[in-house]
């Protein structure tokens, strides 16, 4: 456990206040996002077949919950991860034109996370995609994307702060774009984190582009499964990837706050050079990935955002266990009620 107790920390909200407010900030949040990004809510599943290739498999080594079906025959199904190939199956199937896409709250049950501050077994985003044509497979069209995003996230910010005063905003009116390998020239000798640290640290937000895809020096930034991001193709800066993750500098943990991995999907040749460089070629034969590779599915971009670390960010508090209700370490939760942080 690497729980952080704020030196003093306040809470800034009552519990029953903080239950209303993140109804206002889910709620406009999504309709922002909605319209800025030309999305329509649809339903999603909280579990899918074991083998189909649909389960977003993360960094590639986690394992989902999963049980059998009495009524299928004993069939095996996995509560999803994320949905990140989930929903541009979703855009061939609903024919959704270029520019225009769709969203969708996702909930999933992640057994191998470490409980901290920001990390709950309990994960609640907003996932979404967008169909794309091939000349937006670029840099420039992935941080347009990213910058609504992230103005979106400013504006729900000015309005918390617009009813509670006292919450003053911290994010600074411009986001920073800096690729894993100028991180990694500009930070020698520190790790991925230490790099994400320092950089945050310095620009207050940041969105770190090429996640998954090795380094000059022979090692990814951080972890990212072969079939869903693009971490491969050359862009238009001289650097792989069009993907990556945004992160805010949080003030009340001192930590870099990580609130949406997000990026452009593969497409077949892509995909085809991400599995064989990770060595899983055999992904090629699911269901999801032979549509995938055979052109069957549209191009598309898209990602997560965190519901409950939006949340926790904006009211500025110390423990995501303020915004949402999971399971914590008895010992956490008796540090967290002496140090005067409340737990749903």
């Amino acid at each position: 456990m690497s729980l952080i107790v704020p030196a003093q920390y306040k809470q800034k909200l009552l519990p029953e206040t903080t239950e209303m407010v993140i109804k206002t900030i889910k709620e406009d949040f999504q309709t922002l996002l909605g319209i800025n990004l030309n999305l329509r809510r649809v339903t999603a599943p909280l579990f899918l077949l074991s083998g189909t290739g649909l389960n977003d498999d993360l960094n590639g080594v986690e394992h989902a919950v999963s049980f059998k079906i009495d009524a299928m025959g004993g069939a095996k199904a996995e509560v999803v991860h994320s949905l990140a190939k989930w929903k541009r199956y979703k855009l061939g199937a609903y024919g959704i034109a270029p520019g225009y896409g769709l969203y969708t709250d996702m909930n999933a049950i992640r057994t191998f996370e470490d409980l901290d501050n920001n990390h709950s077994l309990y994960v609640d985003q907003w996932d979404w995609e967008k169909t794309i044509t091939s000349s937006d497979r670029t840099l420039a069209y992935l941080k347009s994307t990213v910058t609504k995003i992230y103005d979106i996230v400013r504006e729900v910010e000015h309005r918390i702060y617009r009813q509670f005063p006292h919450i003053t905003p911290v994010l600074p009116e411009t986001l920073k774009f800096i690729h894993a390998e100028q991180l990694l020239h500009d930070y020698p000798g520190l790790s991925p984190a230490e790099r994400e640290r320092e950089a945050a640290r310095k620009y207050g937000a940041i969105f770190i582009i090429g996640i998954g895809g090795p380094l000059s020096d022979g090692k990814p930034h951080d972890g990212r499964a072969p079939d869903y991001d693009d971490w491969i193709t050359m862009n238009e800066e001289g650097y792989r990837g069009l993907n990556g993750d945004l992160i805010f500098w949080n003030p009340v943990l001192g930590i870099p706050f990580e609130l949406s991995s997000m990026g452009i999907r593969v497409s077949p040749e892509s995909l085809t050079a991400q599995l064989r460089q990770r060595n899983c070629m055999e992904r090629a034969e699911l269901p999801f990935h032979r549509s995938l590779l055979a052109g069957e599915l549209p191009l598309s971009i898209g990602g997560g955002i965190g519901q409950s670390r939006l949340c926790m960010f904006l009211l500025q508090k110390a423990h995501i266990g303020e915004v949402q209700s999971s399971i914590w370490p008895l010992e956490q939760v008796r540090l967290c009620r002496e140090a005067g942080i409340s737990l749903l």
